[in-house]
C-alpha cells in the first residue's frame, strides 16, 4: 500500500484486539488457546502502519478487569502479552508498557518496560496496556484531594499514562462498539473505527479500510 494513497494518515493509532477468545470457540478450541494468536497480527499491523509512517500505537493488552476471567485465561493472556512484546523488539520499535507494575497479575518478564526502550532505530512509539485499569490511570487526579489542578495540557504530567500522546483514531476487532476503558483523556477526541472480524484474523486490508474510512472524517477537536 502506497503512503499517497492517503491524503492524511493518523501519527497515533490506539488499537484494540478484540474477539481472541470467539475466535477460539470458532475454531473448535478452549478459549484461552486464543490469545496466543493475536501475537504475530500485531508484528503484520506494525509492519503495515510503518510503511505508512505513523508515528505511534498503542495497544490494548488486558485490563486489570479481564483477571476476573478464569485462571487458565488470565495465564494465556499473560503469556500472550509478553510474547507481543518480545515479537517487537526485533524492530524498529520504541516500547513502553503501562500499566500496575505493583500487582502480582502483572508480567514480571515486562517490568524492564516501565520506561520507554528503544529497539533499533526507533522508528514508532509502541504503548502497550498490560494489566491496565482507567481508574487506576486517573488515581494520580483523584488523588490530589482539593489540591488545584493544572491547567490545559499540564494535566498530562500526573496520569499513570502520560509518556502517551493524543489519540487520533482507534481501531476495533470483533465487533463491539465500546472504548471498554482504554485511555479515556487521550481518546477524548479520536475517531473510532469498528472492525467485525476477529483480531487473529487480521488482515491488511482491515487497515486499510479504517485509514480510508478516516479520510472522510471532519477532525476539528471540537473547533
Amino acid at each position: 500500500m502506497e503512503a499517497n494513497k492517503f491524503s492524511r494518515v493518523p501519527k497515533h493509532i490506539g488499537i484494540i484486539p478484540d474477539g481472541n477468545r470467539r475466535w477460539a470457540l470458532s475454531q473448535g478450541l478452549k478459549k484461552e488457546d486464543g490469545y496466543v494468536n493475536g501475537v504475530e497480527p500485531g508484528v503484520q499491523l506494525y509492519m503495515a502502519a510503518s510503511d505508512l509512517g505513523v508515528e505511534e500505537m498503542s495497544f490494548y493488552g488486558f485490563t486489570q478487569d479481564n483477571t476476573k476471567r478464569p485462571s487458565e485465561q488470565t495465564k494465556a493472556f499473560q503469556r500472550a502479552c509478553v510474547a507481543a512484546v518480545n515479537s517487537l523488539t526485533n524492530l524498529d520499535a520504541s516500547i513502553l508498557v503501562v500499566g500496575d507494575y505493583s500487582s502480582p497479575l502483572f508480567p514480571k518478564e515486562l517490568e524492564y518496560f516501565n520506561q520507554r526502550r528503544t529497539f533499533g532505530k526507533g522508528l514508532m512509539r509502541i504503548n502497550f496496556l498490560i494489566n491496565y485499569g482507567w481508574q487506576w490511570d486517573l488515581r494520580s487526579i483523584a488523588d490530589q484531594d482539593g489540591t488545584k489542578l493544572p491547567a490545559g495540557n499540564k494535566i498530562y504530567n500526573i496520569l499513570a499514562s502520560r509518556d502517551i500522546s493524543r489519540i487520533d483514531l482507534i481501531i476495533r476487532w470483533g465487533g463491539r462498539r465500546r472504548l471498554s476503558g482504554f485511555l479515556p483523556v487521550q481518546s477524548v477526541y479520536a475517531d473510532f473505527y469498528i472492525v467485525d472480524d476477529y483480531w487473529p484474523d487480521f488482515k491488511d486490508e482491515h487497515f486499510y479500510e479504517a485509514l480510508e474510512w478516516y479520510q472522510t472524517q471532519d477532525v476539528t477537536l471540537g473547533g
